[in-house]
């Protein structure tokens, strides 16, 4: 089985670590939902400070839940409508301090204060988003966003 040595280092390295994980896992694997899973449950297993960590998958127009970790979630969200409908609808990243203040938030948790949506695309195209949630507030910055993309943009060539 597998067995990563994910750093207790920098953040940096924490991301470091985390993509070439991913990158091992899904290196030789075709299906999308099986390294969805797998990267959602790695994202769980080594971020700290998470309550749900997944994705919504782009399915004849709407984001659909695909494979996470945490407590049972939305199962259609419009794009366009909450952190996850704005970051599909834009293809730009959703870093949320506080989701109670984000116009239009869907609270499929009631415990997340804060929330982290980016894109997954291949070509331009939106394939999916990956969602985490946090209950703490402003548990997100700039450096887990793009440690996050990072991670998206691998994935996407493996959608």
């Amino acid at each position: 089985m597998y067995q990563f040595d994910i750093s207790a280092g920098t953040k940096a390295d924490l991301y470091r670590d985390l993509f070439a994980a991913l990158d091992a896992l899904t290196t030789d694997e075709t299906d999308p939902i099986a390294n969805m899973a797998n990267a959602a449950a790695l994202v769980w297993e080594y971020l700290p400070d998470l309550n749900w960590a997944g994705f919504y998958r782009l399915v004849e127009g709407e984001l659909v839940l695909g494979p996470f970790q945490g407590k049972v979630a939305c199962i259609r969200i419009p794009v366009g409508k909450g952190v996850c409908g704005a970051a599909a609808a834009t293809l730009k990243t959703q870093l949320v301090e506080d989701v109670h203040a984000f116009p239009g938030h869907i609270a499929c948790d009631a415990a997340s204060r804060s929330e982290l949506v980016v894109p997954v695309t291949r070509g331009g195209k939106l394939i999916a988003v990956l969602d985490l949630d946090s209950p703490e507030a402003a548990r997100f910055d700039a450096e887990d966003a793009a440690g996050c993309e990072a991670l998206a943009a691998l994935l996407g060539a493996r959608l």
